[in-house]
């Protein structure tokens, strides 16, 4: 499936794969799939977790197939559906869907974050929510969906326990993760490795007012020695706040690291085009801590 769409310079757009589970409409970023198929015989495999219905080989290659009618509390499928291939976290993943609608263009503006009743830290299946044509579409957290179902998916804290103990850095970093789960486990892992300083925000848009605030004053590189960012944010998106931080002569000399599930061979060329210093996949936590060390050191010395 092409997906140019995020290959386009900081757009601040997305496109989203609509489809159906029952009544209800989801969504999901296109950047995350490579195709989708029609259905297969599955293979069950024993004690699996109760979401993954089994195993399928399309062109010699196995893939886990998830029931997301199961994932969300809804009753089995009455017919066959459909296939949705995805890549993420480097993961190629089946997810088993009622029916495919189509493909739609946002712009991050329009995704509705929910609000705190919906989108706790630890019970989250939404990321977003779209209002198109008259109806409301649900963007899922497909990350966290596959992190409930095998946890050593998600992000590698133990990567960062050797790190415990380490000399404290007062290096101010400005985080910015919609997650509120990946979000509270991304800053635990930083304060572990020794980085206390941070400043949190929820999506491109408040990194880029926080930025714009410290700008204003006079004191962004006392504020802010690196940024981390996510890709998909609503309001604005990692790609956009890069390209702006990247354009901008204050700003620009200031480490900026991609941390996203969507980093993969394209969204790398894509992260180099705009300027990202460097790109991990969230998976990689350790990963992360020695970018951040190098490029602080580099940029400070």
């Amino acid at each position: 499936m092409d997906t140019n769409i995020l290959l386009e310079s900081g757009t601040n757009e997305l496109e989203v794969l609509e489809f159906k589970l029952g009544n209800s409409y989801y969504g999901i970023n296109v950047a995350k799939i490579r195709e989708i198929l029609s259905y297969m015989p599955i293979t069950p495999i024993p004690n699996a977790h109760p979401c993954v219905e089994g195993i399928f080989m399309p062109r010699d290659t196995m893939m886990t197939v998830v029931n997301l009618r199961k994932c969300l509390g809804m009753p089995d499928l009455d017919t066959e559906g459909l296939f949705i291939i995805t890549n993420f976290n480097k993961l190629n993943i089946a997810f088993h869907v009622d029916q495919v609608i189509g493909i739609h263009r946002v712009s991050w503006e329009e995704i509705i974050k929910p609000d705190s009743t919906i989108n706790t830290q630890d019970n989250s299946a939404s990321t977003g929510v779209i209002k198109l044509n008259e109806k409301l579409v649900v963007i899922l957290d497909f990350e966290k969906i596959i992190s409930d179902i095998s946890p050593e998916t998600g992000l590698k804290v133990s990567e960062v326990d050797n790190l415990i103990g380490r000399e404290r850095s007062d290096s101010p970093i400005l985080i910015a993760e919609d997650s509120p789960l990946l979000s509270k486990l991304i800053t635990d892992c930083l304060r572990k490795a020794g980085y206390t300083n941070l400043i949190i925000t929820m999506n491109g848009k408040e990194a880029w007012d926080k930025l714009s605030e410290f700008k204003s004053a006079g004191t962004v590189r006392d504020k802010v020695h690196c940024i981390i960012t996510d890709i998909e944010m609503p309001l604005m998106d990692g790609h956009r706040l890069t390209k702006l931080c990247k354009a901008d002569d204050t700003l620009k000399g200031i480490p900026l690291v991609i941390f996203s599930s969507l980093v993969n061979e394209e969204m790398r060329r894509k992260g180099e085009q705009l300027g990202a210093d460097a790109q991990l996949t969230k998976p990689e936590i350790g990963m992360l801590v020695s970018a951040i060390d190098d490029l602080i050191n580099k940029s400070l010395a």
